[in-house]
């Protein structure tokens, strides 16, 4: 069991539980002998028990740790101490791409591509080393802080296929290729599927197919149509469609062979959208059956001796019978619990099927030359189909090897584009990945629009992205070039296609220039250039966008929350108070965008500031009678006393007496009375005896005498 605080491997302390999985627990550890922080995988119990999976597992994960690449989340170490099963990872601090495609509904074309790129060159690094991944869907993408791409869980989808699928199938199967579906042979075909569909739902927000059960959506994947992104959303390039739809062909033949083709397709859809680049496999010319001509026929006759043709065709029928009735059916979702139990009892089958063979009479010579025929027909065959297929995808058509792919990625050889008409040099130069910028020139010698030089000589090796200058002729009638830099889009079309000119566009960030206007053309206003060539503007879409994560403000004062939202990039909007019974007065207590959302640079972010705890007022609103033994006109003094001790006091010699006294803490309290009455009284001498006329009776005189009167018990009324 695992406890926060504790040691793994005598060098691990678990800090903190940061999320849990279909088979495992993931934490926050810090390895104390390289001083870092790392993310621990533990196990859970139920897999922990099964030494098979156990087994497989470590395997597995033994050999994604020898991976290194800046798109995985690298396997640092692996280990078990007391029945626990652990991998140590390194620690990526970001959202899954699944969190991200929920956050926005739906990616960016560039986005999503640019993502694709980098999940596909992890993905590479990982199948160059003989490592299949098997389960790629948005759940194992990771997006750090930083932008950084990352996929986790690599070698460890094949441990865990027999124990979890059950399980775990529900996040999986929409993703999962259609051989995967069947229980069959997977392979890095299945990887490039599954990314297929992951590409469909970071640019539609939707996986390609759904459904009420994990059977239903398997088999959507194995029998329907992959459904066309651009049906929702109709601004996806033509070229985008297509490379997700060559990722998730049924047949993994009609696939991407390899990733770094899909590398290749995606790096042109980033650079040409418009450009319909992408080489699909015609079904016919890699899986229709072909008919064994006469003339084909004759010639096995001429490299296999005379054969009886008849009886060899029997022979074969008898064969393929016999292997049809050995063929079991496809297994489904349910019968993987039964995995070891199919093998043990396939293999016994096996044994008894191949004793049962072994006892058939074959004559020895018909048996050699049927072994010679069904060799000489497959290397007929293999050749005729890998002739069809290499057309079909363009290998005739330049760079042979994986080697010369990689020179693609990185450098290239300059080509020679002189004497080329303008138009075609560009394609030419595009396909290299080569920033292309034409310069006008008169010329008797050069035909209009043809190049008469380029500023790269052909040979030379340059870096992708380097740009080249074109020396174009305008030929003998060369005309000015309008200046439409700092015009409105519509407007510098309009212009420049009325002095005789073609026009293209294409678009960039520009802080200065307004969006919509021209940025740039090429060639300039400044230069002459022939009637009917193309003039390419740049046109502005504003300034580029920066991101930035909202900090937390919670628990600041104002002016400090402030400091922090300017430290961000970002603005403070509205500041609003309100009462909290467990935040100091003065301090934040909740903002508008919570802590580490990404937003724009310059946002407002409002946040509320705590008035400390709400305190309860009270009021006493009425009329008081007089109280008991009260004596008309006489003066009495009201004190007015709250539970908690405060008073209010006046004074009045009329009953009743209306009160409107208002902000007391409590809501009780007492009403005392006190006054004084005139009464008559025996005179007192000097020397304290009673005073008696000459008659020898008493003197009377008036005097003032104090008088408490009954008090009273009153409830005061809430103030609204």
């Amino acid at each position: 069991m695992i406890i926060l605080g504790m040691l793994i491997g005598d060098r691990y302390e678990i800090l903190d539980k940061i999320g849990t999985g279909g088979m495992s627990d993931v934490y926050k550890a810090k390895d104390h002998k390289l001083n870092r922080f790392v993310a621990v995988k533990v196990l859970k119990q139920e897999f922990s028990e099964n030494t098979n999976f156990v087994s497989k597992f470590r395997v597995e994960a033994q050999a994604a740790a020898g991976l290194m690449h800046p798109n995985i989340v690298n396997v640092y170490d692996v280990g078990e101490e007391d029945g626990i099963y652990y991998i140590v990872m390194e620690l990526v601090e970001g959202i899954t791409l699944k969190n991200y495609i929920e956050k926005k509904s739906r990616l960016s074309i560039k986005e999503a591509i640019s993502i694709a790129i980098q999940v596909s060159m992890g993905i590479e690094a990982a199948h160059n080393n003989h490592i299949i991944h098997r389960d790629i869907k948005p759940q194992n993408i990771i997006i750090s802080k930083d932008g950084k791409v990352k996929v986790t869980d690599f070698g460890i989808a094949k441990a865990a296929t027999s124990n979890t699928i059950t399980s775990n199938v529900m996040g999986s199967v929409h993703y999962t290729s259609p051989e995967q579906a069947r229980g069959g042979f997977s392979d890095e075909k299945s990887d490039i599927y599954s990314l297929g569909c992951t590409m469909f739902e970071m640019l539609t927000g939707h996986v390609p197919f759904d459904g009420e059960t994990t059977v239903a959506i398997a088999i959507k994947h194995i029998q329907e149509e992959m459904p066309s992104p651009r049906e929702y959303v109709s601004e996806i390039p033509l070229c985008v469609e297509k490379i997700i739809f060559k990722c998730t062909q049924k047949s993994p033949d009609r696939r991407y062979q390899s990733m770094s083709e899909l590398i290749v397709d995606l790096k042109k859809s980033l650079i040409t959208p418009d450009e319909d680049f992408v080489t699909m496999v015609d079904v016919d010319a890699s899986a229709a059956t072909k008919a064994i001509t006469e003339e084909d026929m004759a010639e096995i006759k001429e490299k296999t001796g005379s054969i009886n043709v008849d009886e060899v065709h029997m022979r074969l029928n008898e064969d393929a019978a016999r292997s049809k009735s050995r063929q079991k059916p496809l297994r489904t979702w349910e019968d993987e619990e039964e995995d070891d139990e199919y093998e043990e009892d396939d293999e016994d089958e096996d044994e008894d099927e191949d004793d049962e063979y072994d006892d058939d009479d074959m004559d020895p010579k018909m048996e050699r030359i049927t072994t010679i025929l069904a060799i000489v027909a497959a290397v007929i065959i293999g050749i005729i189909a890998l002739v069809l297929v290499a057309n079909a995808v363009g290998i005739f058509k330049g760079k042979d090897t994986e080697e010369d792919q990689e020179e693609v990625v990185k450098d290239i050889e300059m080509v020679s584009v002189v004497g080329m008409d303008i138009e075609v040099a560009k394609v030419t130069l595009k396909e290299l990945y080569v920033e292309v910028e034409t310069t006008y020139e008169e010329s008797d010698e050069v035909e209009e629009n043809k190049v008469i030089s380029q500023s790269i000589n052909a040979g030379e090796m340059v870096a992708q992205g380097t740009k080249i200058t074109l020396v174009v002729s305008s030929g003998t009638n060369a005309v000015d070039v309008p200046d439409v830099t700092g015009k409105a889009r519509d407007e510098a079309i309009a212009e420049l296609e009325a002095a005789g000119f073609r026009v293209t566009t294409d678009t960039d960030y520009d802080d200065d220039v307004e969006e919509g206007y021209v940025i740039s053309q090429s060639p300039n206003g400044s230069e002459k250039a022939a009637k009917t060539s193309t003039v390419t503007l740049i046109v502005s879409i504003g300034p580029e966008t920066k991101k930035t994560d909202v900090p937390d403000l919670r628990g600041l004062s104002e002016s400090a929350a402030k400091d922090k939202l300017s430290q961000s990039n970002l603005k403070a909007g509205t500041v609003s108070e309100e009462y909290s019974d467990s935040v100091t007065k003065g301090l934040v207590i909740s903002q508008s965008y919570s802590p580490g959302m990404e937003v724009e640079e310059g946002t407002a972010v409002n946040f509320v500031l705590s008035l400390g705890k709400k305190e309860e007022k009270y009021n006493f609103v009425g009329s008081i009678d007089a109280p008991s033994g009260y004596t008309p006109g006489t003066t009495v003094t009201i004190i007015i006393t709250s539970a908690d001790g405060e008073q209010r006091s006046f004074s009045t010699s009329s009953f009743p007496v209306s009160v409107n006294e208002t902000g007391f803490k409590s809501g009780s309290g007492t009403i005392s009375f006190s006054g004084t009455r005139t009464v008559d009284s025996q005179k007192i001498d000097e020397a304290g005896n009673p005073v008696v006329d000459e008659y020898g009776q008493p003197v009377m005189e008036q005097k003032e005498e104090k008088v408490d009167y009954p008090s009273q018990t009153v409830n005061f009324t809430q103030a609204q």
